[in-house]
């Protein structure tokens, strides 16, 4: 059987879903080659509130935390294979696309994606993302 390995960063928000609780996840799970990052939002990583009322900047925000936990699995922004996305509100999908290009700009290549309109689980929060990702070393040339 391959290894299973769990990844926690502080690049990256940890926090409980109430009031001096654990979450009960990993941030990631790397097997066999493979980055199965949880969901992350808009949080600070050291203050661990919302960096902003500001849509766009709760995406960028998220990103950059969901790409921090890649990171710490031994991926990279390259190696983010699929993406799925929750919105809160519909209206601010034109915005969330316009954010998500940029930030994935560059990139070898454009994830796959999956774009949910769901209710947070957290009052201010507007934008969840998960992904899968390949460890960097295992990526194949094309």
């Amino acid at each position: 059987m391959t290894a299973i390995s769990t990844v926690t960063t502080r690049s990256a928000p940890v926090v409980g879903f109430s009031t001096g609780t654990a979450a009960p996840l990993s941030q990631a799970v790397v097997h066999g080659g493979t980055i199965y990052c949880s969901g992350t939002g808009p949080l600070d990583p050291q203050t661990r509130t919302i960096v902003s009322d500001d849509f766009a900047a709760q995406v960028r925000q998220t990103l950059t935390n969901l790409l921090a936990v890649v990171e710490a699995a031994g991926g990279s922004r390259d190696t983010v294979l699929k993406c799925t996305c929750y919105v809160a509100d519909v209206a601010d999908f034109g915005t969330f696309n316009e954010e998500y290009r940029r930030f994935f700009d560059g990139a070898a290549h454009f994830p796959a994606r999956t774009t949910i309109i769901a209710t947070p689980h957290r009052t201010g929060v507007r934008v969840e993302v998960e992904c899968v990702a390949a460890v960097a070393d295992t990526v194949p040339t094309v």
